[in-house]
């Protein structure tokens, strides 16, 4: 792939003050201004990322100090997960209509609030409302840190930097969430756990305005029928497979939410198609490259959920390892990803998506494959480092990409709904592969347990057969990754 072919895509407003700036005010330098942009988007972006799993290992000591049941402390992670997959093409496609930066300083500002009511919760039900609240805040912020970037870096090599640097960080995020709220339940409190968005959601707020410029709005009437349809679609099937992942999937309420949330989203579909002015216009998967980038990110996380759920019950039930332990346990998964943002840029231009994704999706693999060896006297060095290493490293260089080359031809107008969709492939990808994979934990459990197996070794055998599945779903990236065209599609204008 050219970087001249990566650098087509949407064209940034002129590089004057941002909008917003008060009058007079000194004008920063552009390339000053881009790189305190990147900083506030990129931070923010980590934010809403750690969020999906920064409160897991918090857990026990918010059911103790608010009295939840074990079936209610579940919901403590899924009512922001089930807030924000809902509502992420909404988001996206009204920061295309509304303003992105509006879309974007709004939903930090909503996101923050939530964090600080949360962390002075005094019962369940006032910390699950904050948690709703979180989640419509990054469902409006999310998909509109990719289409600021794409907007403010019109250099196609700042773009790609900026892009795959957003990219590992977010794909980084969900083992950052675990260090970080390993630290914070051990040294302080799991309140803490919010408190840390405040400092960081108010810098932003208040930053943002003078260094992120708003991109020229796209006036248009909201698609309402779409709107209502997506969201409630991906609502039915978040709640879907976050019922399964707890009740099986004969469970009834899970099987009667499948059933609507697939009949909503194929009506999305039918409305898609007839409307003028489309929610998620169907045009964004016309180019194989995006339509291949879009459905990896609906894989990966699917595949890689298992790692992050079985191994912090092995290593803290089996293996005795602290909060602070557990987390720390996956930081090489966090610098292979980080380091592949540093790589990528230099490779992408150079070889193009398919050499990255299809060693990424193989490394991957091997990663998982190995952990299917797992036993229940293992050690973290012989055992869990070597996989953990290699799923950094492979996910860097399958998915990392995938960002740059989704949005590289995204017309200018559907920049934020090109996000949307991609975090809710990401979203949704992932609550489905965590429900597949607890099943099969689940079952697989049951029968060692049913043939004589101790409790250690009976739930090492449902891991390690929650493993041999990702193997499975892994290996679909890689077929996926053999569509990728070498090249992108020609600019889009």
């Amino acid at each position: 792939m050219s970087e001249q072919t990566l650098s087509a895509g949407p064209t940034a407003a002129p590089t004057g003050a941002p909008t917003g700036a008060p009058t007079g005010a000194p004008v920063e330098p552009a390339a000053t201004r881009h790189r305190f942009a990147l900083i506030v988007i990129v931070t923010c972006q980590l934010m809403l990322i750690l969020d999906a799993t920064v409160m897991n290992v918090a857990l026990p000591r918010i059911a103790a100090d608010l009295h939840f049941s074990g079936t209610g402390l579940a919901w403590v992670m899924n009512s922001y997960t089930l807030a924000f997959g809902g509502l992420l093409l909404l988001g996206g496609r009204a920061g295309d209509i509304l303003g992105r930066r509006r879309l974007f300083v709004g939903g930090i500002a909503l996101f923050t609030v939530a964090s600080l009511a949360g962390g002075f919760a005094t019962s369940a039900e006032w910390l699950l409302v904050a948690r709703v609240l979180q989640g419509v805040g990054a469902a409006a912020a999310g998909p509109n840190t990719i289409a600021l970037i794409t907007t403010t870096f019109t250099d196609a090599r700042e773009r790609l930097r900026a892009l795959t640097l957003l990219s590992g960080v977010a794909s980084a995020g969900f083992a950052i969430g675990l260090i970080v709220g390993g630290l914070l339940t051990e040294v302080a409190s799991w309140r803490w756990v919010l408190f840390i968005n405040v400092p960081f959601g108010l810098a932003a707020v208040l930053i943002a305005p003078r260094v992120v410029a708003e991109p020229a709005r796209h006036p248009s009437r909201l698609d309402l029928p779409g709107a209502v349809t997506a969201s409630t679609g991906v609502a039915a099937l978040v709640f879907a497979f976050i019922r399964t992942a707890s009740e099986g999937w004969s469970d009834r309420w899970a099987l009667l939410a499948l059933g609507a949330g697939v009949v909503l989203l194929a009506a999305f579909l039918a409305v898609e198609t007839r409307s003028p002015q489309p929610l998620m216009p169907i045009r964004l998967f016309a180019d194989r490259n995006r339509a291949a980038g879009f459905a990896n990110f609906f894989l990966g996380p699917a595949a890689m959920m298992s790692m992050f759920f079985f191994l912090t019950q092995f290593l803290q039930d089996l293996r005795g390892f602290s909060a602070l332990a557990t987390g720390f346990a996956f930081l090489p998964m966090a610098a292979g990803m980080f380091a592949m943002t540093r790589l990528v840029p230099r490779l992408l231009p150079r070889f193009g998506p398919k050499p990255l994704a299809l060693t990424g999706a193989a490394v991957m693999v091997a990663g998982l494959a190995w952990l299917t060896q797992l036993e229940p006297d293992a050690s973290y060095v012989t055992a869990l480092l070597g996989p953990m290493t290699l799923m950094g490293v492979g996910g860097g260089l399958g998915f990392v990409p995938l960002t740059p080359v989704i949005m590289a031809t995204v017309p200018p107008q559907d920049a934020g709904a090109a996000g949307g969709v991609l975090q809710t492939m990401q979203q949704t990808g992932a609550t489905l592969g965590l429900s597949i994979l607890v099943t099969v934990f689940g079952a697989a459990t049951r029968d060692a347990a049913r043939t004589g197996h101790d409790a250690g070794a009976a739930l090492v055998h449902g891991m390690t057969s929650a493993f041999t599945v990702s193997v499975l779903i892994a290996s679909l990236t890689f077929l996926v990754a053999l569509t990728f065209r070498q090249k992108s599609s020609e600019p889009v204008s």
